[in-house]
């Protein structure tokens, strides 16, 4: 027989505590398995989408030999039958090993590729992310506690204009003010100060629907019966902010973060091309122009790699922000 007080001071031995971890425990485990499947189905759909474009990996090359060709087909494996390179890609992929770049010079792997390019659209992403979610959560809580005022006015069409308005826009726009006219930031990411621009220019859009989503569930919260209960028993504004407001209206966000930072991660097709970033996007659309098919492989599963492992962990998140979630 427990002793009094005991569930109270360790709620986690409980009954109920316990079928709760349990209930964890098998979800987690069903978001794994479901992940794996997608992955599986990403792969798959990525590898025969690749045999479908016509012509081949070295078909503009000049000058080359029947028998050149069919070493390079043999050195890549491409002279097996399809099923047996299909099978041979996902097991490979699912270690994350997605073989040696068909274009780079020398013995480069798309791993190694795609760890240059994480150096500097994984700091500028983290960094923009990180922008984007504490600017627009404090942005959007101002707003739906000055709804209907100037400054929730303000807020709106700000966030409705950076929506709006296309990165290579904003791009363009910084490049003429900080670069060109100003003067005091260079064009392109030779130092620090290079990445303040990308970075910026990154965290414009997803910082606009973070405001959006912010101010629409803080509304909501507002309007619940235990936030006016809790003004009626005298709790301050700042408490009813930090402890009942803020938390519940956070979990929209929660589960936007997740994808929004794989895709900030991995760096804008755009930003990296305009700002000349050597990240993973500008690698993308050089492996594309230059038919690095094993590169563009890659790179696409590795964007799937990280947008299921970001969805996984907001919605484990979520489940922790919000213990009423339905886990069956």
């Amino acid at each position: 027989m427990p002793l009094p007080g005991f569930a109270i001071k360790y709620p986690l031995f409980t009954k109920g505590a316990k079928t709760m971890n349990k209930k964890l425990g098998f979800y987690i485990l069903k978001r794994v398995l479901l992940a794996l499947l997608t992955i599986v189905i990403v792969i798959t759909v990525t590898f025969f989408a690749m045999q479908l474009i016509p012509g081949g990996p070295f078909t503009s090359e000049k000058a080359v030999s029947q028998e050149s060709l069919d070493r390079l087909y043999a050195k890549y494996g491409l002279d097996k039958p399809l099923i047996v390179q299909y099978f041979n890609y996902l097991f490979n992929a699912l270690r994350f090993d997605f073989g040696y770049s068909i274009k780079s010079r020398g013995a480069v792997t798309v791993n190694h590729i795609i760890g240059e390019g994480m150096r500097y659209s994984a700091t500028i992403g983290l960094i923009a992310a990180f922008i984007a979610i504490i600017v627009g959560v404090i942005l959007g809580s101002l707003a739906a506690y000055k709804h209907n005022t100037i400054i929730d006015r303000i807020i709106m069409v700000l966030s409705t204009a950076s929506v709006a308005v296309p990165s290579f826009i904003v791009s363009t726009i910084f490049l003429y003010l900080f670069c060109v006219v100003w003067q005091i930031l260079p064009a392109n990411g030779s130092d620090w100060r290079g990445f303040i621009l990308p970075t910026i220019t990154l965290s414009f859009s997803p910082m606009a629907y973070i405001i959006r989503l912010t101010r629409s569930s803080t509304l909501d919260v507002l309007n619940s019966d235990y936030i006016r209960t809790a003004y009626a028993k005298g709790a301050s504004f700042s408490r009813v902010l930090y402890k009942h407001s803020l938390r519940n209206s956070l979990t929209p966000v929660i589960t936007y973060a997740g994808p929004m930072i794989a895709f900030i991660l991995t760096g804008s097709l755009v930003v990296e091309k305009i700002y000349g970033i050597p990240g993973i996007g500008r690698e993308f659309v050089t492996s594309i122009t230059n038919r690095d098919y094993p590169e563009v492989m890659g790179l696409t599963i590795f964007l799937t790699y990280l947008v299921i492992i970001m969805v996984l962990v907001s919605d484990v998140l979520y489940t922790v922000v919000n213990p009423r979630v339905d886990l069956d």
